[in-house]
C-alpha cells in the first residue's frame, strides 16, 4: 500500500472514529476553538451536487420515448401512455418525442424555463449487470477497472492554495461514498442537527491523541476531522427554516441538509446524496411512481429553497445502469444497460434532451435486449467538472478517458 492510499484510509478512519463520538452533552474545548464559523461567509464558489439512484432506475419509464412505437410493443402493461391519449397518468410531453413520467410533473416548469436538461441513452460503457460492480465503476469514474483507489468526486476538487474548508466535500449518509474517497478531505454526515458531543473530557483527550501523533498523515487527518465537526456544530446553532416544503423520505431530507450547508456559505463545493429502491423486477409501475414522486418533489424543493444561490449550483443525477427494454413476466424489468441523467442549475442549457437516440428496434438494442449507450457518463460529468467547477485537469479525474462535451453547460 502506497503513502497516498494509507493517507486516504487513515482520513476515512479518523473521520468515522471522531464522528462516532458524537452524541448528547456539553461541547469540549476543541469545539469552542473552531477555526471556522457559519456566520463568517466565504467567497461564493461553484457547487456540484451529485445524486445516485441505487438499484438501476428504469430510464425508459422516467424519460418516456412516447414517439417510439417499439417502446409500446416491448412494454404492453408497464409503458407510460402517450401524452395525447387522454389517460390520466399519461406522459408529460417534452419535445414531441420524449416525455416525463407523470410523477415528475414538478420538474416540467424547470425544463420549460430551460433550467433543466436531460441526457438520454447515457451511462457506463462497461457491460456488467452487477449492481455492486456497476456502482463501483461509476463512483470511481473508471469503468471496468477495479483497482482504482479513489473516487471521481474527490479527484474533481480543484486544487486550492492554503487550507480549504473542512466541509468542502460533503456526503449525506452514514458512511463516505465511494465517489468521495481519496486524498482530499471529505465528510459524511447523516444530519447536521445530530452533531452534539458525547463527553467533553473524552473529546479533549481524543484531540490531544491525534495532534501529538508522530505520523504527519494522522495529525493532518485528525485536524481535518476536528475542524469539520467544529464547523458543523457551529452551523447547527444557527436557526434554519427551509424556503420550500421538502417531501418526507431519504432524498428530500438529504437535499434539505445539503441546502442548509450551502446557504451557510462555509465553503461547500461538492455534495453527494443517494437514494435506493430502484430495482423493480416485479410490479414496477406503482413502486416507480412513488419513488419518482419523491424524486421530483425533492429536486423541485431544492431549487426553490436555494433561491438565487442556485446560480452557482448544478445538480446531476445518475444510476448504475438501466433496465431491459422489454418488460418481464412479472410486470417488471431486469438489469439493462443505458439510462438517463438529469442536469439542472445555473449555467445549464436546459429545455432539451441531449444524446443520440439509438432506437428500440430489435437490431438497435444492445445485445438484443437493452437500450444502447450513446453517451458515456464521464462525458457529462467531465463537462460539469471542467466548465462548472473550473477544473480542467480531466485526465486526472477520469484517467484513460477524454470526455467529449455535449454543450449541456
Amino acid at each position: 500500500m502506497n503513502t497516498k492510499e494509507r493517507g486516504s484510509q487513515r482520513r476515512v478512519f479518523l473521520r468515522d472514529s471522531a464522528l462516532a463520538m458524537v452524541g448528547m452533552g456539553a461541547a469540549p474545548l476543541w469545539l469552542t476553538r473552531a477555526l471556522y464559523a457559519a456566520d463568517a461567509p466565504s467567497p461564493r464558489k461553484k457547487i456540484l451536487v451529485a445524486i445516485f439512484q441505487r438499484g438501476a432506475a428504469d430510464g425508459l419509464n422516467i424519460v418516456v420515448p412516447h414517439g417510439e412505437k417499439a417502446y409500446y410493443d416491448l412494454r404492453p402493461t408497464i409503458a407510460i401512455s402517450r401524452p395525447a391519449s387522454g389517460v390520466p397518468d399519461a406522459a408529460i410531453d417534452l419535445d414531441g418525442f420524449f416525455g416525463l413520467h407523470p410523477s415528475l410533473a414538478p420538474l416540467k416548469p424547470l425544463f420549460d424555463r430551460k433550467l433543466m436538461a436531460i441526457v438520454d441513452a447515457a451511462g457506463s460503457p462497461d457491460p456488467t449487470r452487477s449492481h455492486f460492480d456497476a456502482q463501483d465503476y461509476m463512483e470511481s469514474g473508471t469503468p471496468g477497472v477495479k483497482a482504482t483507489g479513489d473516487g471521481w468526486m474527490n479527484r474533481a476538487l480543484p486544487q486550492e492554495p492554503g487550507r480549504p474548508s473542512p466541509v468542502r466535500a460533503v456526503a449525506v449518509g452514514a458512511t463516505l461514498p465511494r465517489s468521495m474517497a481519496g486524498r482530499n478531505p471529505a465528510v459524511a454526515l447523516e444530519t447536521i442537527g445530530g452533531f452534539q458531543v458525547l463527553d467533553a473530557k473524552a473529546g479533549q483527550a481524543f484531540q490531544q491523541m491525534y495532534t501529538e501523533a508522530a505520523d504527519p498523515l494522522v495529525r493532518a487527518a485528525g485536524r481535518e476531522t476536528f475542524e469539520a465537526v467544529a464547523m458543523l456544530q457551529s452551523i447547527q446553532k444557527q436557526p434554519y427554516t427551509p424556503a420550500a416544503d421538502y417531501p418526507p423520505g431519504r432524498l428530500g431530507n438529504s437535499l434539505k441538509q445539503i441546502a442548509q450547508l450551502i446557504k451557510a456559505r462555509v465553503g461547500v463545493e461538492l455534495a453527494f446524496a443517494d437514494v435506493g429502491g430502484w430495482d423493480h423486477h416485479v410490479n414496477e409501475a406503482g413502486q416507480l411512481a412513488a419513488l419518482l414522486r419523491e424524486y421530483g418533489q425533492a429536486l423541485a424543493a431544492f431549487w426553490q429553497d436555494m433561491g438565487d444561490l442556485m446560480a452557482d449550483v448544478v445538480v446531476v443525477t445518475m444510476s448504475e445502469f438501466g433496465r431491459t427494454a422489454r418488460e418481464n413476466g412479472d410486470r417488471g424489468t431486469d438489469h439493462g444497460h443505458a439510462n438517463c441523467m438529469f442536469v439542472m442549475g445555473g449555467g445549464v442549457r436546459g429545455g432539451k434532451v441531449y444524446g443520440r437516440w439509438p432506437g428500440l428496434a430489435k437490431e438497435q438494442l444492445y445485445e438484443g435486449r437493452d437500450l444502447a449507450l450513446t453517451t458515456d457518463f464521464r462525458d457529462v460529468l467531465g463537462e460539469l467538472v471542467s466548465r462548472h467547477l473550473g477544473n480542467p485537469s480531466l485526465a486526472g479525474v477520469f484517467p484513460g478517458h477524454a470526455p467529449r462535451f455535449l454543450g449541456v453547460v
